[in-house]
């Protein structure tokens, strides 16, 4: 499989877990951690409303998922699949993980912290930066968050 067919398969899995979400009235975004190989060790979808956890954005959960199956915080060599572009803390976290690969869907004009507003993820002046990857299955990906705010309006 090559990288790109990997991304988007794993772009289906963090859907998916958006899609679960929804269901539970979280915003609907989902996560997933592959490994180097490609295997996911990680997956995560919001749960700030289930958990009453500011920090329980998709990308966190499934940080600490992957952190737990591997048995170590660092995730170098990681990549990190998301539906929407990662918030300042998520991208944050990101790189205190040491994830080396970002791959998200829908970018975030309002939020986003890894290219649209800010671009924390590839700055320069910190210790460790990550490849960006943003726009897979991006329609997809924004019909979900559309959807989702629409039916709350």
């Amino acid at each position: 499989m090559t990288p790109q067919e990997c991304d988007t398969a794993a772009m289906e899995r963090a859907l998916a877990l958006g899609a679960e979400a929804d269901r539970s009235g979280e915003v609907p975004v989902g996560a997933v951690v592959l490994d180097a190989s490609g295997t996911v060790i990680g997956e995560g979808r919001n749960r700030r409303e289930a958990d009453c956890d500011p920090s329980a954005h998709a990308e966190v959960v499934a940080m600490r998922e992957a952190a737990r199956s591997t048995g170590s915080w660092n995730l170098e060599g990681c990549t990190l699949v998301v539906t929407l572009e990662p918030c300042l803390m998520c991208a944050g976290a990101l790189l205190q993980a040491r994830v080396s690969r970002l791959v998200f869907g829908a970018w975030d004009d309002k939020a986003g912290a890894a290219g649209s507003m800010y671009d924390v993820v590839r700055d320069r002046r910190l210790p460790y930066r990550a490849e960006v990857v943003g726009g897979v299955r991006e329609d997809e990906a924004r019909r979900q968050l559309r959807g989702f705010f629409e039916a709350r309006r």
